[in-house]
């Protein structure tokens, strides 16, 4: 086989024109990772400018990252580095990041907000610290709400959940698994010597600025310990009720329930759906001086300024029914309970809401007008139901439609029958999508947004209540009286060209 003259051993990337599609080809954390950046497809080859073309590690997952045969050339690093900014956005270098925030100020401690130790990180300490610490920095970059290691027979899994949704990440060596759920015991306070059982710890971080808590959960599994980080991002925290995707009417709907001087407000909806964040966004509406504001939670998620924050101990009898009876002899205003789970929590909240208290609280149910059938089931009374409860939010999350990528489209007609049937009149509308793009980790959609089912528990439904029907009797009278199910705010937003009619779907139904 002859030389080809033309193959190239050397790049000048400054004068180079890189084709921005095949660069996109090797994902943003490869290229930062090997220092390279893919600049052309030559003869069915990828040609890949390389600070060290001999590395064949690079080379090979390179390769089968892409599905390309890899033809490598030697490229100046400071030009690579720079054609990886120019061609993966303005992200900051995660690999540069971390020489500069290795000395990122670590506290640790059991329960967030308790006494903490402080712990100084020095460049040079061992690469497991730094490799910890640029799985952190990337999943606080990303908007990741968890971390998943997990370790498998053959390798270790890093996967992030961006936007309700897991993606794997380039995973470290497996190797280094022990190292590195070491390092997070220790960061969250955990007893490194123990494998055989679950421990679950927290730490806080201050990383680019920006206040972190997270949440740490390790079980073990058939290969290691399973870690699970929760990341409780301040910064991401949205307390103004206006900023959350409420209309006019529901946000005036809401501010006159949570205005009220007693009575009970409850949200329902799965876990991860945003639940947390309306509550502290009511509460933080209604915060003033004059009002003592209580809470018990399990976990305390975000502390709040001015409010009483409770952290749950199941363990030691401080469980919600525990904490709610001892609130009631400390001359609260407003009570907020992590969540109803049985008839005594349901009782002493509901006797509170009758005696001059504002009551904040959770349930799962599939739907708003559910609510009420689960109070009975759990053995409340339909009269102290009736007099105690004012609103019921149901809420669920949906993706929000890349910006970056946002093109219009026409959909499938069975979805396009679904859209019509909630919204028939919304004839004209132009249905729109995110075809994929570096920004948005070509899935189309960044970001969440919350659909909501508002219930006010009116004068017509407490008689249908007192009479003894529930169920669909309740959700008709609902709906006549002007209550938008959750499948039509979802399809409104869809009509605003914010999400799209899949999304809804995954979550609502009708």
């Amino acid at each position: 086989m002859h030389a080809d003259s033309d193959v190239r051993t050397e790049l000048d990337l400054s004068t180079y024109e890189v084709d921005s599609h095949v660069a996109q080809l090797v994902p943003r954390e490869m290229a930062r990772r090997f220092h390279l950046i893919a600049v052309a497809r030559e003869n069915g080859a990828l040609l890949v400018a390389m600070d060290d073309p001999l590395d064949v590690i690079a080379t090979d997952t390179v390769a089968a990252n892409t599905g390309y045969d890899v033809r490598p050339v030697k490229a100046d690093a400071d030009t690579i580095l720079t054609a990886i900014e120019k061609f993966y956005g303005d992200e900051i270098d995660i690999e540069k990041s971390i020489q500069s925030i290795v000395e990122v100020e670590v506290e640790t401690s059991m329960s967030i907000g308790g006494e903490a130790e402080q712990l100084s990180i020095e460049p040079n300490d061992a690469p497991v610290i730094r490799l910890v610490n640029l799985i952190l920095l990337q999943a606080i970059q990303e908007g990741a709400s968890d971390i998943h290691i997990e370790p498998r027979d053959k390798d270790l899994a890093v996967r992030l959940r961006v936007d309700g949704l897991l993606r794997e990440i380039l995973p470290p060596p497996k190797k280094m698994q022990w190292a590195i759920t070491s390092r997070i015991k220790i960061l969250a306070g955990l007893n490194i010597a123990e494998r055989r059982l679950p421990q679950d710890g927290s730490c806080r971080v201050r990383i680019m600025g920006r206040e972190v808590d997270i949440r740490v959960s390790m079980i073990p599994t058939s290969h290691g310990e399973k870690v699970v980080m929760r990341i409780l991002d301040k910064t991401n925290l949205k307390t103004d009720l206006s900023e959350l995707g409420f209309d006019e009417a529901s946000l005036t709907l809401i501010k006159n329930a949570i205005s009220a001087p007693h009575g009970m407000i409850l949200l329902t909806g799965p876990t991860g759906s945003g639940k947390t964040t309306t509550l502290y966004s009511a509460l933080s509406y209604i915060n003033s001086p004059d009002k003592n504001i209580m809470t018990v939670e399990d976990p305390v998620e975000y502390e709040l300024e001015g409010v009483n924050q409770v952290q749950a101990k199941p363990s030691i009898g401080l469980d919600f029914s525990a904490a709610l009876r001892s609130f009631l002899r400390q001359d609260p205003d407003v009570i907020l309970v992590g969540e109803i789970r049985d008839l005594e929590t349901a009782s002493i909240a509901i006797k509170a809401a009758q005696t001059g208290h504002l009551v904040f609280s959770t349930l799962h149910t599939n739907d708003a007008t559910s609510t009420i059938d689960r109070l009975l089931n759990m053995g409340a009374e339909p009269y102290l139901i009736c007099t105690s409860l004012n609103l019921v939010i149901a809420q669920r999350l949906v993706r929000k439609i890349c910006k970056d990528c946002c093109e219009e489209y026409d959909p499938d007609p069975l979805l396009l029958k679904r859209f019509r049937k909630a919204l028939p009149e919304a004839t004209d509308t132009v249905f729109k999508r995110g075809a994929g793009c570096p920004k948005c980790s070509g899935s189309g959609y960044k970001g969440r947004m919350a659909l909501y089912e508002l219930f006010p528990v009116t004068r017509a439904v407490r008689e249908l209540v007192l009479s003894g029907k529930t169920g669909e009797a309740v959700r008709d009278i609902a709906l006549s009286d002007g209550m938008k199910p959750l499948l039509v705010n979802g399809m409104e937003k869809v009509r605003e060209g914010s999400t799209t009619i899949d999304e809804v779907l995954s979550v609502a139904s009708g």
